[in-house]
């Protein structure tokens, strides 16, 4: 990747990476005004319909997930030009999503800043281990990579852990602002979840925003496993790493169809945002359109996708991800190998001897 084209990648999408007031309000509109509404109505039915409740709690998990696409867009200081709107906006949809809006977006800018950087690890990244790490781990240390990257508790736990744990604390590291953010959103959720059980009871608050944030959040996972774990997703080590390299070849373009695309706010061209950053979310589409050279990144489907569960350690030589069947099958190659020459080395010296 050269510089020329570094710098011409960037001239291409910079005409994309500016706000537009009207079409962000029109997105609060379609998007926040509706998941509240969805919300009112479901907790309406619960004692006159059950089955339309939890219908109605799987459309606002929908929305849910759009909703956090705004949130997502204000710690980029992308959805509006103004900085307060941004921050206040951004607060607002945290609230509504369950996500601290000053220790997320800090979290967020780090992984922006290291994706597919194999020395940069750690935050705001899906746990990932090279084979060589995984061969040097210990007993422990593997179990609890294998138990981190099984489905079950990546997609069945993990978001139980994401909004109830990992949310409602910060970082060691966190400076007063970033605290003062996450005290006050905990605060507004602690009331205002208090207030829903008073009102209309624990029962009718676990059917409506339980299985709402639940879906929600397992969404938000798969969007950002997938986005990144795809076979030959590009990792490099410091002294090679490329931002645009990671960008482009780090990230996939995961192609929905359009209903799925605006419920999730056109994330599906997440090499197009981690190239740009300050791309709202309705741009993105038509930038990747309008770039030819954003078009070579890796396509994903529906279907596609679902092969990345399998992938469970990245392959720093070959770089591509493997599963845990391949490591297997190459130490098993590895130890024949190692009795082979044993037998040989044997054989020869017998025959000296």
């Amino acid at each position: 990747m050269s510089k020329e084209k570094t710098r011409k990648l960037h001239q291409q999408v910079k005409p994309y990476t500016f706000a537009d007031h009207k079409k962000s309000t029109i997105q609060i509109f379609n998007t926040i005004v509706p998941l509240i509404a969805t919300w009112i109505i479901a907790y309406i039915m619960v004692p006159i319909n059950m089955y339309v409740a939890i219908g109605l709690s799987v459309v606002a998990a929908g929305l849910i997930v759009r909703t956090f696409i705004i949130f997502h867009d204000c710690t980029h200081g992308s959805f509006y030009h103004d900085k307060r709107k941004n921050n206040v906006l951004g607060t607002i949809t945290g609230v509504l999503t369950s996500f601290p809006y000053e220790k997320w977006k800090r979290e967020h800018a780090i992984h922006h800043a290291s994706s597919s950087n194999l020395d940069e690890r750690g935050i705001g990244d899906i746990w990932v281990m090279t084979i060589e790490e995984y061969d040097e781990a210990t007993k422990w240390e593997r179990l609890k990579y294998r138990l981190y990257r099984n489905p079950i508790i990546m997609f069945g736990f993990g978001p139980l852990y994401l909004v109830l744990v990992s949310n409602r604390r910060n970082r060691a590291d966190a400076k007063q602002k970033e605290k003062n953010n996450t005290y006050l959103i905990n605060a507004i959720l602690l009331i205002g979840t208090s207030l829903i059980i008073i009102f209309v009871g624990f029962v009718p608050f676990l059917i409506v925003h339980g299985i709402s944030m639940y879906i929600a959040a397992t969404l938000g996972i798969w969007l950002f496993y997938i986005q990144h774990t795809f076979e030959d997703s590009y990792f490099e080590e410091e002294s090679e790493w490329n931002y645009v390299k990671a960008a482009v070849e780090g990230s996939s373009y995961y192609e929905l169809p359009k209903f799925l695309q605006w419920l999730t706010g056109n994330i599906g061209f997440h090499h197009v945002h981690h190239l740009a950053p300050r791309i709202p979310n309705y741009y993105l589409e038509e930038a990747h359109e309008t770039t030819p050279d954003l078009q070579y990144a890796t396509t994903i489907t529906l279907k596609t996708s679902l092969d990345s569960l399998r992938y469970k350690l990245y392959d720093a030589e070959a770089q591509n991800f493997i599963t845990f069947k391949t490591w297997k099958q190459r130490q098993l190659a590895k130890a024949n190998e190692t009795r082979q020459n044993r037998v040989v080395k044997h054989s020869n010296k017998t025959r000296i001897n």
